[in-house]
């Protein structure tokens, strides 16, 4: 089975890997372009860049895929049976779609039609989901809008941040594929139409995501937490600093301290005051630039007290609450 691969960061390599291991011939590789990173801008390489060349599988990495001549003809030279895409990072043009034989097969982070889009895995998180997966699906134009081919559920860890779940993810959407992947050549699956009624959405992460809400919850700031480590990260505003919060869990309420304000500190931690008479108990915090600390550490060194703002706005008691979501 002749494929082409599409992917770029390390969540797509065990893939790659895999398919390498069991005997498929790739004969191409597509990721994004080298990115600059670090103080002095140095160039780095994908991680499917690095997997692929250790293989000998010639790698592309064109900025642009749309309207591109030179990706048409590698995809038409290729003549492969299909391609499989992991997290490629780009939206793939309907006239691609349709060269490889058996069209472009997506492993997606997620049980589809559920967390559609860029980052399934950050959004389950942060919603407070406790279950989610892999799903192997047929792409078509839209954004993870195809048929299912097969599926795989998972149970999310009561503290599993978003890159311990990933690495997890990873592997499981390298099994599922090995397995489907004969079935598919075979034609021994019948691909499934997705209930668009059910689906719901994972937009990109922005740096903003990461600011903490006031009208949230301490479970949910804690989520988040989990969800955006290592970035955006979960930050606020204290002393004219940006504060990040690395590790919390829900704690006892206190519903006579205002949002905002700092409960209790001792040596397990920060206890602050959340939305709905809600408490977070920080564990570890980062003052950018600086190095991270326990948060009792931090509450020395600050000489941080009960009542001070720790969220860089405290909000009376009665404030109002709501659930933010990254759902569409």
């Amino acid at each position: 089975m002749r494929l082409i691969f599409m992917g770029t960061p390390e969540f797509a390599v065990p893939t790659l890997e895999r398919l390498v291991h069991d005997g498929r011939e790739i004969v191409a590789a597509f990721t994004q372009p080298d990115k600059p990173s670090g103080r002095g801008k140095k160039l780095n390489a994908p991680p499917v860049k690095l997997a692929a060349e250790s293989h000998g599988i010639p790698v592309y990495q064109p900025a642009r895929i749309k309207a591109n001549e030179e990706v048409r003809a590698v995809f038409e030279e290729a003549a492969a049976d299909a391609c499989i895409v992991a997290a490629y990072g780009k939206i793939l043009p309907e006239w691609l779609l349709r060269i490889p034989r058996l069209g472009c097969i997506n492993v997606h982070a997620s049980l589809l039609p559920r967390y559609r889009g860029a980052a399934p895995i950050n959004w389950v998180i942060a919603n407070g989901e406790r279950e989610t997966g892999i799903t192997i699906m047929q792409m078509d134009a839209g954004m993870d809008t195809g048929p299912l081919l097969a599926a795989r559920a998972i149970h999310i860890g009561e503290r599993e941040t978003a890159s311990q779940l990933s690495i997890r993810l990873s592997q499981l959407g390298a099994d599922v594929l090995s397995e489907t992947l004969p079935k598919i050549e075979q034609g021994r699956i019948t691909p499934i139409a997705q209930d668009n009624a059910q689906a719901t959405y994972a937009p990109i992460l922005k740096r903003e995501d990461g600011l903490i809400n006031v009208k949230l919850t301490a479970q949910e700031i804690s989520n988040r937490v989990r969800a955006f480590e290592p970035w955006p990260g979960v930050f606020t505003t204290f002393r004219g600093q940006r504060l990040m919060i690395r590790r919390a869990e829900e704690s006892q309420a206190r519903p006579e301290y205002r949002i905002g304000s700092v409960i209790s500190i001792d040596h397990s931690g920060i206890r602050a005051a959340c939305a709905e008479q809600t408490a977070l108990l920080i564990l570890e915090l980062q003052i950018e630039g600086k190095r991270r600390m326990s948060a009792w550490d931090f509450a020395n060194g600050m000489r941080l007290r009960q009542g001070d703002d720790l969220f860089g706005c405290v909000i009376p008691m009665n404030g109002s609450s709501a659930n933010v979501s990254g759902e569409a």
